[in-house]
């Protein structure tokens, strides 16, 4: 990479700057109880503890046989150990049959092994493996050990332990721990409520007829969608002109509603003439340049209870700006660690000019033809990496991030990769 020898003017506050003001405001949600069916996506508030000990009691691992280990140590094809079945015992039974030197009770995956059993003989080290369960139980391999595939009770986890922590997110694996030890209803973060408003006169709706000077809309749909994906709850989309009366409508009313947590707005945020959201924000949230490309120009506040956010308006910027700002504070509401996306090195096969003195955030494609040795390019047809290429998103799977102080990437280059999933 080559290192630039001008720093960021002062005038920009840096990246890490403009994210620990969004940070200190971001203070988790309330919780809630929701039963574990509903919960899929949500944070949890507080420790889940096991209601009950896992397993709940000493039971078979295997199919096969459950003996007394004395009988049948000593067992092998040439002198096979013959036993007496005197139950059979599927998963579920509470069956307590008492074992004596030369008993064996025939015993499936899961069931409640006698107490008096030593160890679980499978089916596959019998001479007749599973048959009829009062034939007798011909054993010609020896167990490895006493307690061979016998799970005890609590030997994964015990009542009282910590299933999860608070901050896990909760999907198909972590509800499953959780419903396996007895628990029901879980303690989680209220999901964040989001209003989104995409500015701009110019904007239509994307499958409407284009006048000239008009362009298709697409900020709602990303905004709406990467919130979403971020676990808050998206209670309004709405477009708007670049006319103050009818974007301060659109505030108003969220904030006004008593339900919206977070306003997410993109457009109308710069220098020019026609900037809505600077017009009617700007005494009351802080509007400032940003040392990132794209995304410089940025605002950010809080108006009474509800965090407000700016984003610029090439779709590109919102995009970067999101990651950058936004989705680590829906992701502090809910009360989630860590808040920034996993970023690995990987090297890029192609290179590109980097503004000096702006992290750069540029949308790549990922490379995976080979598993040892992942690679990037820029998902720009063309290769390029600016704030106004909307059409590259598709082709975009993480971002290339490319520190203030470097000023172009080469081919062959390492780079810092955010991955988005």
């Amino acid at each position: 990479m080559h290192h630039a020898t001008s720093l960021a003017p002062r005038a920009m506050l840096t990246v890490e700057e403009q994210q620990a003001k969004v940070s200190a405001a971001a203070r988790p949600l309330r919780a809630e109880a929701v039963p574990i069916a509903l919960a899929a996506g949500r944070t949890l508030a507080d420790d889940v503890r096991a209601r009950v000990d896992v397993p709940l009691f000493d039971n078979s691992a295997m199919d096969g046989y459950a003996v007394i280990f004395a009988d049948v140590e000593a067992a092998t094809a040439e002198h096979p150990a013959e036993l007496r079945v005197i139950a059979d015992l599927p998963a579920g039974s509470c069956e307590e049959p008492e074992l004596r030197p030369g008993l064996a009770a025939r015993i499936m995956t899961g069931a409640p092994v006698p107490r008096t059993a030593t160890v679980v003989v499978p089916f596959e080290h019998t001479r007749d493996g599973l048959q009829a369960w009062d034939a007798p139980a011909i054993v010609t391999t020896a167990p490895a050990r006493e307690g061979a595939h016998i799970r005890r009770r609590g030997e994964e986890l015990r009542a009282g332990e910590v299933v999860a922590p608070a901050g896990t997110v909760l999907g198909p694996l972590q509800l499953t721990a959780i419903a396996a030890t007895g628990i029901d209803t879980v303690q989680v973060r209220r999901r964040p409520r989001v209003a989104v408003i995409s500015t701009g006169t110019e904007l239509a709706a994307p499958g409407a007829d284009l006048a000239r000077g008009q362009i298709p809309e697409s900020n709602s749909v990303l905004l709406a969608s990467m919130c979403a994906e971020a676990g808050a709850d998206v209670i309004s989309v709405d477009t708007v002109t670049d006319e103050d009366a009818a974007f301060t409508a659109l505030v108003d009313r969220a904030l006004h509603s008593g339900r919206v947590d977070v306003v997410v707005t993109s457009g109308g945020v710069s220098a020019g003439a026609h900037e809505v959201v600077k017009n009617v924000l700007r005494d009351r949230i802080e509007f400032v340049a940003v040392a990132m490309q794209p995304g410089r120009p940025q605002a950010f506040g809080r108006i009474d209870d509800a965090l407000i956010f700016g984003l610029p308006g090439n779709p590109a910027s919102v995009a970067a700006s999101f990651e950058a700002f936004v989705r680590p504070a829906l992701l502090a509401l809910q009360g989630r660690e860590p808040l920034q996306r996993p970023m690995i090195r990987l090297t890029t096969t192609a290179g590109w000019r980097s503004p000096a003195g702006r992290q750069q955030y540029v949308p790549v494609a990922l490379d995976r033809s080979d598993p040892a040795a992942w690679a990037v390019h820029p998902a720009a047809a063309d290769g390029s990496s600016g704030a106004h290429l909307a059409a590259g998103l598709a082709r975009a799977d993480a971002y290339a991030v490319v520190p203030a102080e470097v000023s172009a990437v080469a081919a062959g280059d390492l780079v810092d990769v955010m991955l988005l999933s």
